[in-house]
């Protein structure tokens, strides 16, 4: 048998085949469209008799590459990549959704992904219910015969909660639905969602997977039935990932491993110093004992990820002072960059979600949200000492 090669080795060496010139690199295929030797070669392309790339809209030598690792990554049989996080969102929902259905929800997801459930979706007849992330057993409850996708991310954005994976994936599959999982906080080198029963794993390739703030992307991988649905809505609704970033992509992934171990032991760093300040509420990061799922984020993920989140004493007032003092870190709304970034949840990613939403997800007015880069610790700790003091 073929020995099994490490997740770093495969994120390395995972590459297409070298063309006439025996380049190291994989080349960009910045081409729209791919031309044919005949007749008889272009009908039984078109007619899906045989394998080759047609347009860059439907598939790309780049993209190709960049699905491919992400699929060894994951575990996952096959995947389609988007111009974005949310094209990758969406256009799953839609591929396998239709009138009637009706989605089964974390209530603690992204705010952009609220509100195509809460805003878009009714207007194609499609319901979504949410559950409690720390009442796992009231998922079922919200079952109906209509039901088709339990959804959910984990860890949460931005409150850094963790579901019990494969408590939903047993849900998922004693009901016959489709258990879909957002893992871009985790990225691939430290959750892979597929081993706990997902069917579907998302991930805005934005973050972490690019990890230098260049590209926007997104990627769907997972069971091949189902890509297959999400490959066909998408080669026409035409929401596919460029080559240019695919290349950028598939070449940060080469170091997805050695940056996000330092990201996690930054974050732990940052979280540990953060749980004993006199002027913090208090903190959340999966891999602090404090935090209440600490064993299921043990069980599984290799370590905590990027992001910490915290409250400051003294409400939106303080959390005002403390963004205006910040020097060093970057006030942005994104996330996993090799910059550390500090955001306002409440007035950025998730202002659309009134203030009762929020709250009920755990967003309080002062929370931060921190994405702990790669600069040094000592560094990054000192910028949010004197911002605090």
């Amino acid at each position: 048998m073929k020995k099994e090669r490490k997740f770093e080795t495969e994120a390395i060496r995972t590459q297409l085949e070298r063309t006439q010139f025996l380049e190291h690199s994989t080349p960009m295929y910045l081409t729209s469209s791919f031309v044919f030797e005949d007749a008889e070669d272009m009908r039984a392309s078109f007619a899906e008799e045989k394998e080759h790339n047609i347009y860059s809209r439907y598939s790309n030598p780049n993209s190709s590459e960049f699905i491919d690792k992400v699929c060894k990554m994951e575990g996952a049989e096959n995947g389609f990549a988007f111009a974005s996080g949310m094209a990758a969102v969406f256009s799953t929902f839609a591929a396998l959704l239709q009138s009637g259905d009706h989605i089964v929800s974390a209530k603690s997801i992204f705010g952009s992904t609220h509100t195509l459930f809460t805003q878009f979706f009714p207007k194609w007849n499609i319901g979504t219910s949410y559950f409690d992330i720390n009442n796992l057993g009231a998922v079922e409850e919200l079952i109906t015969p209509n039901t088709k996708i339990i959804y959910a991310e984990s860890p949460t954005n931005p409150g850094v909660d963790v579901l019990d994976l494969e408590v939903l994936g047993n849900i998922a599959k004693k009901h016959n639905l489709i258990f879909i999982i957002d893992n871009c906080f985790a990225s691939p080198y430290l959750q892979q969602p597929i081993k706990f029963g997902a069917d579907l794993v998302i991930h805005s390739g934005t973050k972490l997977m690019d990890g230098q703030g260049r590209v926007l992307a997104g990627i769907t991988v997972g069971n091949s039935e189902l890509i297959d649905k999400i490959y066909r809505f998408s080669r026409i609704t035409g929401p596919s990932l460029s080559p240019f970033n695919a290349w950028v992509l598939s070449k940060s992934l080469e170091t997805l491993a050695l940056r996000v171990d330092r990201h996690c032991s930054n974050a732990l760093q940052l979280a540990t110093y953060l749980e004993g300040h006199k002027k913090i509420d208090w903190v959340k990061y999966p891999f602090l004992k404090s935090h209440p799922k600490y064993e299921v984020a043990k069980k599984q993920m290799k370590a905590g990820g990027c992001v910490v989140a915290f409250e400051v004493k003294g409400g939106i007032e303080e959390g005002k002072k403390f963004f205006d003092a910040i020097k060093l870190l970057s006030l942005s709304a994104n996330l996993g960059d090799s910059r550390s970034i500090v955001t306002h949840p409440a007035s950025t990613t998730h202002s659309k979600l009134t203030k009762e939403e929020r709250e009920s997800v755990g967003i309080s007015d002062g929370m931060v949200r921190i994405s702990v880069g790669l600069e040094h610790i000592d560094d990054i700790i000192a910028d949010i000492e004197q911002a605090l003091d």
